[in-house]
């Protein structure tokens, strides 16, 4: 992951960074992400950290996973590998048919603007563009033609289409963020990933987001993979899986609150 390429080989690496959930021919059982043998390491011999270790695990297409664990299991160092933003010492990732390895700096650039959307805690906006104008920004830098169907529904499923001509200081922070999800939202990446989305919001604004990065899943069939240290945020999603130590310890399907603090308190047991 992350090496050159040459012009001759471009051209084919561009078609597989933009290849699509189209190229598995209809088959629903290839995940969406997938992660195998993934190992991150970090230093050498006596100081060498292991922040990852062989973690192998399935991202379903149009599900909402939640990653969890205690502090310093490796949910940042995950989601970065996955999304292709960090380069894994050994083992692989796989999004769709597309193995990450293959592909080139370029392709990778590719492949994290066409396929991939991100949703962070900062909300990135553009202090100087409205809430409309900044959703559309990064469609229009990669020269996409709007589906403006798609922006409809984004807009609906995101619950903007009043605040559309309002710039970011007019926002509240709840708002802000939906912004970001549209904008993450609009190009039907086949992944979006959150990391700590609701970190910079109070509980009300935060329940929003999640709820609408729920709904793009439910309504949009978008799949949603999303960092955080909440057991309120994971129970939006329907499945959570735990890291201690580098490795997946445990997972649970329809999460609660409750459920979600219980496995946490086994694992820092």
């Amino acid at each position: 992951m992350g090496t050159t390429t040459s012009g001759h080989d471009a051209s084919a690496e561009d078609g597989a960074a933009r290849g699509s959930a189209a190229d598995d021919g209809g088959d629903t059982r290839v995940p969406a992400v997938a992660a195998r043998a993934l190992t991150k390491t970090y230093g050498t011999g006596d100081s060498e950290v292991r922040a990852l270790d062989e973690v192998s695990v399935d991202f379903a297409a149009g599900a909402f996973t939640a990653i969890m664990g205690p502090s310093g299991s490796g949910k940042s160092t995950l989601m970065h590998c996955l999304a292709g933003l960090d380069t894994p010492t050994s083992g692989g990732v796989r999004i769709g048919r597309t193995d990450l390895a293959r592909l080139g700096d370029r392709q990778l650039t590719l492949l994290r603007r066409d396929r991939i959307g991100f949703v962070f805690q900062a909300f990135n906006l553009l202090p100087m563009l409205t809430a409309e104008q900044n959703i559309l920004l990064p469609a229009q830098i990669a020269k996409r033609p709007l589906d403006r169907a798609r922006f409809d529904r984004v807009v609906e499923v995101t619950g903007l289409g009043d605040r559309l001509g309002h710039l970011p200081a007019k926002l509240s922070g709840g708002q802000q963020q939906r912004v970001a999800v549209a904008r993450a939202l609009l190009g039907a990446p086949e992944v979006v990933y959150a990391d700590e989305p609701t970190g910079n919001l109070d509980s009300r604004s935060g329940a929003e987001v999640l709820g609408f990065l729920a709904d793009s899943a439910r309504e949009l069939g978008q799949t949603v993979v999303m960092v955080t240290h909440d057991p309120v945020a994971a129970s939006y999603a329907d499945r959570v899986v735990f890291l201690r130590d580098g490795r997946v310890a445990d997972e649970t399907r329809a999460p609660t609150p409750e459920t979600v603090l219980d496995h946490l308190l086994k694992l820092e047991g």
